[in-house]
């Protein structure tokens, strides 16, 4: 199938797939949906909202860790917080793993070796947001190209790459979580999605190729995935997370 008509139907899977959604502001809005019969969660951000953001340390030089705490930082200053998932892999400590840009002051350099685990499986990325669009780029693209990040997050493995499944997935893989994503349509819309039942690598991925139309996306985490999504009534908890993604309603 050529990449047109794969985009074609993945409209057409999207429109049946997505359910009950709910707008939470501006170019922000959250919903659920099914894929091969397992259930999700998702919100998206069109590109023109400006309004995504990735947070860690609070001002008191504690971690934010909850998305409550995070909420009520945020409302202090005015602002709303839309909704927000967990935003990358995370030492026992709660630092990132690989690439962490906030405000655009550089944390965390970027990894560009492969290792253990999920985020070494390369190829493995980076969810960037500049100052003009939302972009998830395959590592070694990024360490090339080097947009210019406000805020940036790495993780692995890249789930779709320019339209194909990372090469490593298997149909039937046995590795089930539940896990959570974010992808970008060739509009620029940014989605993020958390799996509401376990799903294993290459299903998750062809949810984000097939359903939710995103030719590149970016695994985030599993096991841990988090959201909170008023307009859906989520509003997750458990133990302290590291980075946190999410949308913010500015202050009037």
């Amino acid at each position: 199938m050529s990449t047109a008509l794969r985009m074609l139907a993945a409209w057409a899977a999207l429109c049946s797939a997505l359910s009950g959604g709910g707008a939470a502001a501006g170019g922000t809005s959250c919903g659920a949906g099914t894929f091969e019969d397992v259930p999700f969660s998702y919100c998206e951000v069109t590109p023109a909202d400006g309004t995504l953001r990735v947070w860690h340390t609070a001002p008191d030089g504690l971690i934010f860790g909850t998305f409550e705490r995070l909420r009520s930082a945020l409302q202090s200053s005015g602002e709303t917080l839309l909704f927000a998932m967990n935003g990358a892999m995370y030492h026992e400590d709660r630092a990132p793993v690989g690439l962490y840009i906030e405000d655009g002051t550089e944390h965390v350099p970027l990894v560009t070796r492969d290792g253990p685990g999920n985020f070494g499986l390369l190829p493995n990325g980076v969810f960037c947001v500049t100052a003009s669009d939302v972009r998830v780029i395959e590592t070694l693209r990024f360490a090339k190209e080097r947009p210019d990040c406000r805020f940036a997050t790495q993780s692995g493995p890249m789930l779709v790459i320019d339209g194909a499944l990372h090469p490593r997935f298997l149909a039937d893989g046995t590795s089930r979580n539940i896990r959570n994503g974010v992808g970008v349509r060739p509009d620029g819309t940014a989605v993020f999605v958390i799996s509401d039942a376990p799903v294993n690598f290459h299903r998750f991925a062809r949810l984000f190729r097939d359903a939710m139309g995103t030719p590149n996306a970016l695994y985030i985490d599993g096991k841990v995935s988090r959201l909170y999504a008023p307009a859906l009534g989520r509003r997750d908890i458990g133990f302290p997370l590291g980075p946190i993604v999410g949308a913010v309603s500015p202050a009037q």
